[in-house]
């Protein structure tokens, strides 16, 4: 397939995605059943509390994208030297770019720019470092919760079940024996004939230890703590009797897909709606509730900072030195 036909077809994928996010939700929405249930657990809300969980929930936000700039600064520690200030600033620029542009990769664009334009290509790479680590936690913690999910909700045999948990460790395994031999992508590239005259833009990857790599999947454990309890504190605010244990591990598992599936930041709330709905319509029949819980959770943690960081593209120098 040439690339104009692949250009086509992924366009022509995410648009199925989202008709098909949005034709549920508004499938869920038009269901009276489901908007009596949703105004009955609203009236029941103290609006003292939701107050401390809307304000915990942004208090949360800066610190999960505080501990992000912290692993961009450290990821840098061998590129370029910044302040703890200027790694913030790079990180909410990068959310602004990252809101409207495919699967968010505007955000290495909007985080480089802050770089001397020598450094800005190896600053990619050494922000990929940290995407990665962040990719093996989502996805060791939702193949282990969909392992979980399978063995409490579908009726299989022992045989299926052992295959099925076989195929998850080798699935762990691999991406943490990936990530801590990143340097392997460097010997790697380095035997594609058109990438040679780039190679020295990757020899970053092999200036990570092991420590370093210990340090950065410590950020993207504590981050992925974070927004876990975002979801945890909204979701039980409005569904006081909903079971943790379940509810966890399903979260797990929506971070999983999400991670996976083609989005666009703006547009991210539908698929994001449409996939917890479905999850947690095993656990709990308040389906509304999910929807504005799913929908906070996208507004505080990617709207809000992407408006909060165009004061930031502002300051952007595209052509010359760092302002």
């Amino acid at each position: 397939m040439n690339r104009p036909n692949k250009k086509i077809l992924s366009i022509a994928i995410k648009i199925a995605i989202l008709v098909l996010a949005f034709g549920f939700i508004f499938q869920k929405l038009s269901n009276n059943r489901n908007i009596s249930d949703f105004r009955s657990l609203a009236s029941s809300l103290s609006l003292l509390n939701v107050w401390i969980v809307v304000g915990t929930l942004f208090l949360l936000m800066l610190l999960n994208w505080f501990l992000e700039a912290l692993k961009w600064k450290y990821l840098l520690i061998r590129v370029e030297k910044i302040s703890r200030w200027k790694a913030i600033e790079s990180v909410f620029c990068g959310l602004t770019w990252a809101v409207f542009t495919p699967n968010r990769i505007g955000e290495f664009g909007g985080r480089v720019l802050f770089l001397s334009p020598r450094k800005r290509i190896i600053g990619v790479v050494s922000m990929s470092v940290g995407a990665i680590g962040q990719m093996v936690v989502t996805n060791v913690f939702g193949a282990l919760a969909l392992l979980w999910f399978v063995s409490s909700f579908m009726e299989l045999n022992i045989l299926i079940n052992f295959a099925l948990t076989f195929v998850v460790a080798i699935f762990c395994s691999f991406f943490l024996l990936f990530y801590f031999n990143i340097q392997w992508i460097d010997g790697l590239l380095s035997r594609i004939k058109f990438i040679k005259p780039y190679r020295r833009f990757f020899s970053i990857l092999a200036k990570y230890k092991k420590v370093d790599l210990v340090t950065v999947l410590t950020y993207c454990l504590s981050r992925f703590l974070v927004f876990s309890t975002q979801y945890c504190l909204v979701i039980y605010l409005l569904i006081p009797d909903i079971p943790i244990y379940p509810m966890v591990m399903i979260l797990f598992i929506l971070f999983f897909i999400q991670s996976a599936l083609p989005s666009l930041d703006l547009l991210d709330i539908g698929v994001r709606a449409s996939t917890a709905t479905y999850f947690f319509a095993f656990i709990t029949s308040h389906e509304l509730a999910i929807m504005a819980a799913t929908a906070s959770i996208w507004l505080i943690n990617l709207i809000i900072p992407a408006i909060l960081g165009s004061v930031f593209v502002l300051k952007l120098n595209f052509f010359g030195a760092r302002n």
